[in-house]
């Protein structure tokens, strides 16, 4: 019985998407819940898997086609399968075949092995009709050899070296095309700085204080919570979260010509993965412990590299953490995610000479960076914000305390 294989439900916000692999091709058995297709959409990769055990019998939607949401794009037969039944009717006929290759007698599937395998048939003892080599002789040969410690394996670098041939002077292009998802990160940070009157203001954070709690805590913290380690990102998260309730219009958003002001607490965190950027949100961080802020954030980096995020987890946010420092920035301005009106950069952490008390002293320092929309957010409602991220990250307790 054919059944129907279509494209997922999308958001509305995703208009359409893109094929981007068939993992399984016409004709090819596949089992239930078996990966079939990737669609990539504006934001993430879906995947459509196999209803039941059975036979993918045509794609209608080749790679790189456009497809709506619950569009028909193949046929999938259930409980059929493969033409996998008929192969070794026909072997035997071909088997019934010889051809002589030199003073052996062999198949013509078993010839064509040995090509492939690079085994010698003079080499190898016909089990079949008078001696004939068969096939199956020909893939025990072949697994005999590769298991053998032969000392051919030393000149294996020999054909890795000629990859690709440059003449002097030759100047190599490749082009490839941008990913859906490439491209509406490209739009939405070009509206964002045409749409914003967007600003930066920068300040730097004594980082000794966390860092001596966290030396002193984390192994303890990691055995408590379940091998979770504890990072920088939650002191961040929390801070932010308290400066976030002190001053709503950096939670607030803009639409059209109304401002919404927030009154929760979910902050994006941008994650770098292998398809672009994308910021899953961690949601009502005021309730979250600092354990279940660094596991969420771990996840979320994981299934980020593998494609796994759902759309539903990267929709929304009232405010967005960037953290160009474990790439070894050390200033930058980060740039907004609509519609959101504010966004916080973290950078690298880098001892420096301060002055504290009129005695200089080697500190870890980090500058931060907050990047806002005049257009909602005055300069001193921004630098109050960040100065008092600033103070809760220098004395950690106000965090816990929340004061």
């Amino acid at each position: 019985m054919a059944t129907e294989i279509n494209a997922p439900q999308f958001p509305e916000s995703v208009a359409d998407g893109n094929i981007a692999t068939w993992y399984k091709q016409p004709g090819e058995a596949v089992k239930r819940d078996e990966i079939l297709v990737d669609i990539e959409t504006d934001k993430v990769v879906l995947e459509v898997v196999a209803p039941a055990d059975g036979t993918l019998k045509e794609v209608l939607k080749g790679e790189g086609d456009t497809v709506l949401s619950q569009e028909l794009i193949a046929t999938f037969e259930e409980g059929a399968v493969a033409e996998a039944p008929a192969a070794p009717a026909a072997e035997e006929s071909s088997d019934e075949e010889t051809v002589q290759v030199g003073d052996v007698i062999m198949s013509p599937a078993a010839r064509r092995l040995a090509e492939e395998h690079n085994v010698d048939p003079a080499t190898v003892k016909g089990t079949g009709k008078g001696g004939r080599i068969t096939k199956e002789d020909i893939v025990s040969a072949a697994k005999n050899k590769s298991s053998a410690p032969a000392p051919a394996a030393a000149p294996s670098p020999a054909p890795a070296a000629p990859q690709v041939v440059v003449a002097p002077g030759e100047k190599v292009e490749k082009r490839v095309a941008m990913t859906r998802l490439r491209k509406s990160v490209a739009k939405r940070l070009v509206e964002a700085q045409q749409t914003a009157a967007m600003l930066t203001t920068f300040n730097e954070v004594n980082m000794k204080p966390v860092m001596e709690l966290r030396s002193k805590y984390k192994d303890q913290f990691e055995k408590t919570h379940n091998g979770t380690r504890l990072g920088f990102m939650s002191f961040f998260t929390k801070a932010a979260t308290e400066a976030l309730k002190r001053f709503p219009e950096v939670n607030a958003s803009i639409d059209g010509d109304d401002i919404v002001y927030h009154g929760y607490q979910d902050i994006g965190v941008a994650v770098s993965s292998d398809r672009g950027l994308v910021v899953p949100v961690l949601r009502d961080t005021d309730r979250m412990s600092l354990a279940e802020i660094e596991s969420t954030i771990r996840d979320y980096g994981k299934r980020a590299q593998a494609g796994q995020l759902g759309i539903d987890e990267m929709q929304g946010g009232t405010f967005t953490i960037t953290n160009g420092g474990v790439f070894g920035s050390l200033m930058s301005t980060p740039i907004l995610n609509p519609p959101q009106t504010a966004i916080l950069g973290m950078h690298k952490i880098q001892e420096r000479p301060m002055a504290v008390n009129g005695q200089v002293e080697i500190l870890p320092m980090m500058y931060l960076a907050l990047s806002y929309d005049h257009r909602l957010i005055d300069g001193k409602e921004a630098v109050q914000f960040l100065v008092t991220i600033k103070e809760l990250l220098e004395d950690p307790a106000r965090i816990l305390l929340e004061i």
